[in-house]
């Protein structure tokens, strides 16, 4: 099980590095940057995986309707799209589901001090091939997503994360995650993480730990990994890599 994750691991690097490289390098300084509007676009990447499943995402967040843009409270749209792989039957392990998402969202973001509380919604569509030894499938539902999402803190040093979304469909999908991090220097923050899914027929729940706020290449990273147990496989690990650019 841990050779399985440390192989997908690798493959995560990998794709990673390729992300950065499309990264355009910070431009040199020059005063009349600082005339510049305030940064309203926030583009996002996450890649995770388990012994048995690898899942990653891409998208963006923008705000608009006020002059302080992303530090300011306001209202945001945002965008996300992600493809997942997976056992097409979990009891017992067969075949592999192919899953992709896009979602868009509406939604307003409140900032209170060194707080940020947003609530936002709007439709999702997933489309699903599945292939076993016995038939293959394919299935595309829609449905609307509710999202919240915490970023605070409630002390110079403590850093506190709290994110969570309800897809309202006939497969109900829920999950949530909260983590608290102390300061280390700057903006890096360590501690612990909580996350739990549910689907029907289906749940999951990770304990493990995350690095938040390292910059590197341009761009700020959050690094997690831990143990994580589901209804359908015995207990394992699980890493998480996600980053974030402000423009």
């Amino acid at each position: 099980m841990a050779w399985g994750v440390a192989k997908r691991t690798g493959m995560l690097a990998r794709a990673v590095a390729a992300t950065v490289a499309l990264v355009p390098a910070s431009p040199c300084a020059d005063p009349a940057l600082h005339e510049r509007s305030p940064l309203s676009l926030a583009i996002f990447g996450s890649l995770e995986a388990d012994a048995a499943k690898t899942y990653g995402a891409i998208g963006l967040k923008w705000a608009f309707g006020s002059s302080g843009g992303l530090d300011a409270s306001g209202f945001r749209l945002g965008l996300k799209w992600g493809e997942s792989v997976e056992p097409a039957q979990r009891k017992p392990t067969e075949g592999r589901l192919y899953k992709t998402e896009f979602h868009a969202q509406l939604g307003y973001e409140w900032r209170i001090g060194d707080t940020f509380v947003s609530l936002s919604a709007g439709p999702e569509v997933e489309a699903r091939y599945s292939e076993t030894r016995r038939d293959r499938s394919f299935e595309q539902r829609g449905a609307l997503r509710l999202q919240t999402d915490l970023w605070s803190k409630p002390h110079e040093n403590w850093l506190l994360q709290a994110n969570a979304y309800a897809v309202l469909a006939d497969r109900g999908r829920y999950w949530g995650r909260l983590a608290g991090g102390w300061q280390l220097f700057d903006e890096l923050y360590l501690g612990p993480e909580l996350e739990g899914y549910r689907e029907r027929g289906y749940h999951k729940l990770r304990l493990g730990l995350h690095l938040t706020g390292l910059h590197l290449f341009g761009l700020d990273w959050r690094i997690a990994g831990g143990l994580q147990k589901t209804s359908a496989e015995k207990a394992g690990a699980y890493v998480t890599l996600g980053l974030h650019w402000k423009r």
